[in-house]
């Protein structure tokens, strides 16, 4: 998939070092932003462009799946191109791509442009990494990676404040919109500071592996974005999508167990603790993106927050992993890796139990206290999972491992926005059914209703039925909050399956949640 590095010197530093930390921590914060910022504008979005519940979450999954599909490219294209040369291609069209996105009128156009910003933003996570542990020398590069780390961090804890600012002081656009300065001083410090080492030579990519692999991703993901709108497997649309999954993620495999240079290198996949790590991300990413997915519609739509309130109370969630990302540094010195992990699945888990006792006439605490409480959960997650994933991994296959640890967790992530609202979507409608089944005129509690509601009058009977709608899709959230309460539980179980190793933890400090 990627060259092997060729022997390099260690970095002595760079005189430009500052400029060139402040340019990639430029881009970094952009592509971080990006995270968070646009779900606090999505009732916005799917009013402006005329679109379903479960149709503005393509805005979300395209992102996540472009970005997944090519982030393991990253190291082959700064391998045969140029590490400079990528960066300012990946700014550029990020840059360009975001523009785009605020211009959308349509929500055909928006998920067009948000599968570019993917694209070409998937490269700038591990580009930004690398160039910092080039132009920083050994001693200095703990310092380099926290720092970066710092900027990465920064995005989802300002993004839904910024976002709700914007929204509802502009519009929806202008969380799209606000990357362009970033984008163009990113690009114009590149260009002017990074200085490229020569381009190695990569070997063949693999481009049979990688079509199937992304063949595969992205019908997996039209299959879970498309079946509650077409009936599932009532539909022949769903059949096809689901087929064409199966057979490309078949013959992906086969074709990578024997062809001479598979796209994923088959030595991944003999390290027990790599495996069952990827595969844990994976679950991780359901657990943390659905969440940040569901709550904003949730605040504006049902409880009528405005949106730069449901901005302000989403920010703590970030701070919260800020807090034990910064406080897990220090654990995993002294604490076996499996032992935080459980500690923040049960914090987690705890968190979601907290948002079951979600209601319609809840305050806004709730909501900061439970989303400090998960985000601290998912911040003692991150790290530790990166030294059980990479401990063990034997160090040529760590470029490879670490596109592979992103891609399983995109996919999650991209997966999970889109099972837990086609959940909540159907579950509304069951407990809407439930609710109006009762609301007859023989029902003693029917006869206590006063206005604005009624039962004998069309403008009564069209607000009970919205107040319906809303206590059903109170519930819904509810269910799945509790659905996701009992994955983090059942999480616990599978750390047994990872080795505590942590061999080339100083190596691969640089490999974190991105």
């Amino acid at each position: 998939m990627s060259a092997p590095s060729s022997p390099a010197q260690e970095p002595t530093g760079d005189p430009n070092r500052g400029i060139i930390t402040a340019c990639v921590m430029l881009a970094t914060v952009m592509n971080s932003l990006d995270t968070t910022i646009a779900n606090v504008a999505l009732p916005h979005m799917q009013g402006s462009v005329s679109a379903s519940a479960d149709q503005i979450t393509w805005v979300l999954t395209s992102y996540i799946v472009a970005a997944a599909i090519m982030t393991p490219m990253s190291g082959w294209l700064a391998g045969r191109f140029g590490r400079k040369t990528v960066f300012m291609i990946s700014i550029a069209g990020f840059t360009a791509a975001s523009a785009l996105c605020g211009a959308a009128t349509s929500l055909a156009q928006i998920v067009g442009f948000r599968l570019l910003q993917g694209l070409f933003g998937a490269a700038l996570v591990p580009l930004s990494q690398a160039v910092l542990m080039d132009i920083y020398p050994p001693k200095e590069q703990g310092s380099a990676m926290a720092m970066w780390g710092m900027g990465a961090l920064l995005g989802p804890i300002v993004g839904p404040a910024l976002g709700g600012w914007l929204t509802d002081n502009f519009n929806w656009g202008w969380v799209f919109y606000i990357n362009l300065p970033f984008g163009i001083l990113a690009f114009l410090g590149v260009s002017a500071f990074i200085h490229d080492r020569k381009a190695d030579i990569p070997t063949p990519i693999d481009i049979m592996g990688f079509g199937l692999l992304g063949t595969a991703i992205g019908a997996f993901q039209l299959f879970l974005d498309r079946g509650e709108s077409q009936a599932w497997f009532e539909s022949t649309e769903i059949w096809i999508e689901a087929t064409v999954a199966g057979l490309a993620l078949f013959l992906f495999v086969v074709h990578t167990l024997t062809t001479d240079r598979p796209f994923l290198p088959r030595g991944l996949f003999t390290d027990r603790s790599f495996v069952s790590a990827t595969a844990f991300g994976f679950f991780i990413g359901i657990l943390l993106f659905s969440t940040l997915a569901l709550l904003p519609p949730m605040m504006e739509v049902l409880l009528g927050y405005p949106v730069v309130t449901t901005g302000i109370v989403s920010a703590p969630r970030g701070v919260g992993t800020w807090l034990a990302m910064f406080l897990v540094g220090r654990l995993v010195n002294y604490f076996d890796p499996r032992a935080i992990i459980v500690v923040g699945l049960l914090v987690s888990a705890s968190a979601l139990t907290g948002m079951t006792h979600y209601s319609l006439t809840m305050n806004s605490s709730l909501i900061v206290w439970t989303g400090v409480f998960q985000g601290f959960g998912i911040g003692l997650i991150f790290v530790p999972l990166t030294i059980l994933a990479f401990g063990t991994l034997n160090p040529i296959y760590r470029a490879d491992g670490a596109g592979v640890f992103t891609l399983a967790r995109n996919l999650g992530s991209s997966a999970g926005i889109s099972i837990m609202q086609a959940l909540h979507t159907e579950n509304t409608q069951k407990v809407h059914a439930a609710l109006v089944e009762r609301l007859r005129p023989d029902n003693p509690v029917a006869q206590t209703l006063h206005a604005p509601y009624s039962l004998t009058n069309p403008a009564g009977l069209a607000a009970l039925d919205g107040e319906a709608t809303r206590q059903a899709s109170m519930v819904a959230y509810v269910d799945d909050f509790k659905l996701m309460a009992i994955v983090a539980l059942l999480l616990i179980p599978t750390l047994l399956l990872m080795r505590n190793s942590k061999r080339g933890l100083a190596d691969d400090q640089h490999i974190l949640a991105d």
